[in-house]
């Protein structure tokens, strides 16, 4: 089975940046649309943003638009996060993604969890 790797995580202050990636391993997803999703202490995993399986599609939850760039990088089997102007409401553990068959953006956020492949998340914390 292909295994998400997420990374970039840590902790940062208010208004400052962090790009996360998410590596394939074991095989491929560049015909698959992927995604990030995140969890904060005590609340529901959220969806944050979704990119089809080109690039050239993208799609924001509306707290992180403007703010969060999703992007990929099919030779390298990677997905990106960059993330700027970050917000103490920013701090989650962040999941990426994977569409187990769909390639577009709606098949990251209208799928039932069951059917992504998922990593296992990286922490960011944003202090004041």
């Amino acid at each position: 089975q292909v295994q998400l790797l997420e990374s970039g995580g840590g902790s940062v202050q208010a208004g400052g940046s962090l790009r996360l990636s998410c590596a394939a391993s074991g095989g491929t997803y560049d015909m698959n649309a992927m995604g990030w999703f995140r969890q904060a202490p005590g609340k529901e995993r959220e969806f944050v943003a979704a990119i089809n399986w080109s690039g050239h599609s993208t799609y924001y939850t509306d707290s992180v638009n403007g703010r969060f760039t999703v992007s990929r990088d099919n030779s390298k089997n990677t997905v990106y996060l960059q993330m700027i102007s970050l917000k103490p409401e920013d701090t989650a553990i962040y999941y990426c993604a994977a569409s187990r068959t769909g390639q577009a953006i709606g098949d990251i956020i209208q799928a039932p969890p069951a059917n992504l492949n998922w990593g296992l998340g990286t922490q960011v914390t944003v202090s004041t």
